[in-house]
């Protein structure tokens, strides 16, 4: 497993499936995206890199949905003002993310999500780690104006956090 932890901020990487990634730079994303939200610590988020099962079996068990996708978020503690316990972190989620099915989505992605995805595996995994935790954080897109604020967000993070690389 992957941590950092800076501030007491700890996000740590669990990586379950086969396709060759770096998790010490998805940890380090997701850690700036919390930075820049206003995440200081204690809190905890956890990056699971899982395989098509099981994040098919996720999807049908927690949305009802068939089939593998890209990315699951499930929040944990409510990211607000409410005082936590003395000396217990803030509790913010697991965010699952399936690198096999990011690699299927990117090439339909290049300028689409960000204005510097070109469509690399990179790229979308920066995407999905990004979205997934301004869903953690309250983020939807279930209404269009959600949609276009959460989409503007991403995008700012994307450019603020993430060097694309020339496919």
């Amino acid at each position: 497993m992957t941590t950092a932890q800076p501030e007491s901020l700890s996000v740590g990487a669990i990586n379950e499936q086969s396709v060759p990634i770096d998790t010490s730079r998805w940890v380090a994303l997701a850690t700036a995206v919390l930075r820049d939200e206003g995440v200081t610590g204690p809190a905890e988020l956890a990056l699971w890199f899982v395989d098509e099962e099981e994040i098919a079996v996720l999807n049908e068990q927690h949305l009802g949905e068939h089939g593998a996708t890209d990315v699951l978020s499930f929040p944990l503690d409510a990211f607000d003002d409410e005082p936590l316990a003395a000396g217990m972190p803030l509790l913010l989620g697991d965010v699952f993310i399936c690198p096999s099915v990011a690699a299927r989505n990117a090439p339909d992605h290049p300028g689409t999500h960000a204005p510097l995805h070109r469509g690399t595996l990179e790229d979308e995994l920066a995407l999905l780690v990004v979205h997934g935790v301004l869903h953690i954080l309250g983020y939807d897109h279930a209404e269009r104006a959600d949609e276009t604020s959460m989409q503007a967000r991403e995008r700012a993070l994307l450019s603020a956090h993430h060097q694309s690389v020339a496919p």
